[in-house]
């Protein structure tokens, strides 16, 4: 019995022991810095130059999210819209936007013309995980505003219709593993999905889908087009109930319930739904890639006075 219970214990000693080192590393990597830099980029870009911004943007974020938690989806999507197309004009319909034009005012009433709005972006979308009880990390700063803003370039986002291998196709071409797409794709743990979005997937449900939630959507969908459905129960807290759901088979766009279903990526999603901190930690290995694509330096860009047009 006594070398049971010495067994025992150092089991559970070797559990937490694994748990706690889990957390040192990912508090490192935010202290320390980014595993994917870009010449030109800083931690410490806007010290001298405006040494308030971070905080400023960090405030702003935390009040409005204290108001509205759901504004959280839209500031970290809004992230994903600026950095897989070049200043998208999709990012003024996002929810969260009046959140940016807030912080840039703020900034440019104390440091004008400094601080771009691809930082503020990027800044508000780390916050937001953050104030949803997600991971913390840092991103480095410097980067530019485009000079252009086309609707054809929102073409380049990927479609809620995309089945596994096609997003790990279209992730790929942008520098992104297989991992990396199944720990972006957590980020559904937060917001909705309009009906107009999975509706297609009722007419016909497939194995894929749990019957009582094929009817959860059927009956969400009454509503019409516009109608919003959670992608997980907790909406507004950032956590692995999304990975959870689609282990319940209720994922609930077709792009969701496809990373379970597909052996390449299925392994994954059961290693998030069971250890919450290994999704945290690449999912913000993930997005610290994510805020580094076509990063405009100097005069590839410019500081925009208004995030909404170009100077």
């Amino acid at each position: 019995i006594e070398i049971t219970v010495v067994r025992s214990f150092k089991l559970k000693n070797n559990k937490m022991v694994r748990a706690n080192l889990l957390r040192v590393i990912m508090l490192m990597h935010a202290i320390i810095g980014l595993p994917y830099t870009v010449m030109g980029l800083s931690m410490s870009y806007y010290m001298m130059s405006c040494p308030a911004a971070e905080q400023i943007v960090t405030n702003t974020v935390n009040n409005a999210l204290r108001a509205d938690p759901t504004l959280a989806a839209g500031l970290i999507r809004m992230l994903f819209h600026d950095c897989f197309i070049e200043d998208s004009p999709a990012n003024l319909s996002l929810r969260g936007y009046e959140i940016i034009d807030d912080a840039k005012k703020k900034i440019e009433a104390t440091c004008p013309g400094v601080v771009s709005c691809a930082d503020i972006i990027a800044m508000a979308a780390r916050d937001a995980v953050f104030a949803a009880n997600g991971p913390y990390y840092q991103i480095p700063k410097g980067r530019f505003d485009g000079k252009r803003s086309k609707i054809e370039d929102t073409r380049n986002l990927p479609s809620p219709f995309l089945n596994a291998s096609q997003l790990i196709q279209t992730f790929g071409q942008r520098g992104f593993t297989p991992q990396d797409v199944v720990a972006l794709s957590g980020a559904h743990t937060l917001g909705v999905a309009r009906c107009s979005s999975f509706k297609a997937r009722l007419t016909t449900p497939d194995s894929s889908m749990d019957s009582s939630f094929v009817n959860t959507l059927t009956k969400t969908c009454s509503a019409g087009d516009d109608a919003e459905q959670p992608f997980d129960a907790t909406r507004n807290n950032f956590d692995n109930a999304y990975f959870n759901a689609l282990q319940r088979k209720s994922g609930v766009l077709f792009s969701d319930q496809t990373l379970f279903n597909t052996p390449a990526t299925s392994r994954i999603v059961n290693g998030y739904a069971f250890n919450q901190a290994k999704f945290f930690f690449d999912f913000q290995m993930a997005m610290q890639k994510m805020s580094n694509l076509d990063v405009k330096l100097g005069s590839q860009g410019e500081v925009r006075k208004n995030c909404r047009i170009l100077n």
